[in-house]
């Protein structure tokens, strides 16, 4: 039985994590505490299968769960009754038009008075790297109302998915259909999820081993991108004329 012990960061160390194989068992995928949002140390931390989670009032906490929430572009289950809304709802989806407002809209309250995690530093951090050409989001709008959306980070041929958010039924899932229907034609490997929910896998999530997992990653990371700073869906592009899904 390995001896468990947290890491502490410095924030004059920006690129060093410990290996990810050194994470708590409990609580499961704690790698380290401390440090700070520098963009380079995010960027770091994703590379490494590494991403923050914190509330208001904690340090910097930094996870490597295992198994690890993976979605694969040619594994997006799109039941008949999300393809009808993708078809038919009216809304408009974009890339990059919004990403304050997304993240914002993602930190807002939660039904119950939940609090959040996207703390007032995130949102500097994660704009800072969306700045940079490494952060994107996608928007669902009604007429001129944004009315769900979803962002995250992304680094070779992987994208991170953080967050998302509905103000309409199903707005969330369409943000994700476009995303992933257009990561595929760009071929990206996976969207990670982090961890596992009944909503991940009813849209194909599955769970993988952490040692697959980094082992996909460094695949990932081979890849190198050539994608503008600001994301735009490709020209005439709809997720329903890709196929691959599975509807039930």
């Amino acid at each position: 039985m390995r001896q468990e012990r947290l890491f502490w960061l410095s924030e004059d160390d920006r690129l060093h994590f410990p290996p990810v194989e050194a994470a708590l068992s409990q609580p499961n995928g704690l790698v380290a505490v401390g440090g700070d949002l520098s963009p380079e140390r995010l960027l770091s931390a994703y590379r490494q299968g590494i991403f923050p989670w914190f509330e208001e009032d904690q340090p910097i906490l930094w996870w490597s769960p295992d198994p690890r929430a993976l979605l694969y572009p040619d594994q997006l289950r799109v039941t008949r009754s999300l393809a009808k809304r993708v078809r038919n709802a009216g809304f408009t989806v974009t890339l990059d038009t919004a990403f304050g407002l997304v993240m914002e809209a993602c930190a807002a309250p939660r039904s119950g008075g939940a609090g959040t995690w996207i703390t007032r530093g995130m949102r500097h951090a994660y704009e800072d790297l969306h700045a940079q050409g490494y952060a994107h989001s996608v928007e669902v709008w009604e007429k001129q109302e944004l009315i769900g959306g979803l962002y995250g980070v992304s680094v070779g041929s992987a994208f991170f998915g953080e967050s998302m958010f509905s103000r309409r039924p199903d707005a969330s899932k369409i943000a994700l259909v476009w995303l992933v229907r257009q990561l595929r034609a760009w071929g990206f490997r996976f969207i990670d999820c982090q961890v596992s929910s009944a909503h991940l896998e009813s849209l194909g999530a599955r769970d993988v081993p952490r040692p697959r997992f980094i082992r996909e990653l460094d695949g990932a990371l081979e890849t190198k991108g050539s994608r503008p700073l600001h994301w735009q869906f490709d020209a005439g592009f709809h997720p329903l004329t890709i196929g691959g899904d599975s509807a039930g």
